[in-house]
């Protein structure tokens, strides 16, 4: 294991020409608001590596590596290995291989795991031993070390195969499409728009409460930044409500805290923050939902895709509501539904 500045960049000098790279990491995020990335795990077609971060002080030669043009980096479920580098980095990676969007273009299900690619593409069955360890643990043991490089050992197997079958059926551009939204930094720099939207409960809120919710919300991640703490350990979604509506009052200090807070910056809102499409289905609407459904099933046996791959079930929803902003209205998925229509 990679544990001092010398050692990483007498590695990063040995896979000086490698380009494609598998990437795994582990990280702790139970107790803090941000990932706190603790290993980083690399291989190559000859090799694999674990490198200890929280041993080394400076990753910036580390980060040149992974952010050349060149670098190809091939993931399994690669949203929050990207966001624990961004976070440090401030940077996203130019070119994307995630092995299970892959998996899930040639028809695997949508959210394959990494071990069930293994057992099918290369034959080898990976225990989960160490799935909730605790990674700011020092030192780690060979167990430890040997599972997590496992993790990366067949990445690079994996992309070829599927890399290979997604040319075979035309779906590499496909594949392209999918892996470029994740290069969004909007999806690691979350808008508080789309937090407020996820809150537990908000469309049932009656809307002359809305701005104090979305103001709570703001607030509420603000400081949850601030002391790298979860939200819910800031407010809780339903205490977020009840303060909201006036059924809870906040402590004095804290009222001062959130008065200064909503003073000291301009908060969007907009009174169509929460969206309708939260609303159950009328009679008509689950027919059209029912009847449109059936449509893209057909287009997913056709493609030979999940049909959740197509859209899913929330998706739709806004779909036959009239929002157009949904994956079924873009790309490869939009010329497949109209060219089925």
């Amino acid at each position: 294991m990679i544990q001092t500045q010398e050692q990483l960049q007498s590695y990063l000098s040995s896979i000086e020409n490698e380009n494609s790279l598998g990437i795994d990491t582990e990280f702790r995020r139970i107790d803090t608001y941000y990932p706190k990335l603790c290993l980083v795990q690399i291989s190559t077609a000859n090799s694999a590596e674990c490198i200890d971060v929280l041993s080394i002080p400076d990753l910036s030669p580390l980060f040149d590596k992974l952010y050349r043009d060149e670098t190809v980096w091939i993931v399994h479920s690669a949203r929050q290995d990207i966001e624990a580098f961004y976070l440090l980095s401030g940077q996203l990676p130019n070119n994307l291989f995630d092995t299970q969007i892959a998996a899930a273009l040639v028809n695997l299900p949508l959210q394959v795991s990494y071990q069930a690619l293994t057992e099918k593409f290369e034959g080898v069955y990976l225990e989960k031993a160490h799935a909730r360890f605790d990674w700011t643990r020092r030192p780690l043991p060979d167990d430890v070390i040997e599972y997590a490089l496992n993790d990366v050992r067949y990445l690079l197997p994996l992309f070829e195969k599927l890399q290979a079958q997604l040319n075979s059926s035309g779906k590499l551009d496909w594949l392209s499409e999918e892996t470029n939204a994740l290069l969004n930094t909007e999806l690691y720099d979350i808008p508080i728009k789309k937090i407020f939207q996820k809150i537990k409960g908000i469309s049932r809120l009656n809307s002359k409460y809305h701005k104090l919710a979305f103001q709570l919300c703001a607030w509420r991640e603000d400081t949850a930044k601030r002391k790298d703490k979860p939200r819910k350990w800031i407010m809780s979604d339903e205490k977020l409500l009840d303060y909201a509506c006036n059924k809870l009052t906040l402590s004095s200090k804290s009222e001062k805290t959130f008065n200064a807070f909503v003073d000291s910056i301009d908060i969007f809102f907009k009174s169509n923050t929460i969206s309708g499409n939260q609303k159950p289905l009328n009679k008509t609407e689950k027919n059209s939902k029912n009847t449109l459904q059936e449509r893209i099933n057909n287009i997913a046996t056709a493609y030979n895709l999940p049909p959740e791959l197509m859209i899913t079930s929330k998706s739709l929803t806004r779909y036959i509501r009239g929002d157009l902003n949904v994956s079924l209205c873009r790309g490869w998925r939009a010329k497949l539904f109209n060219k089925e229509n």
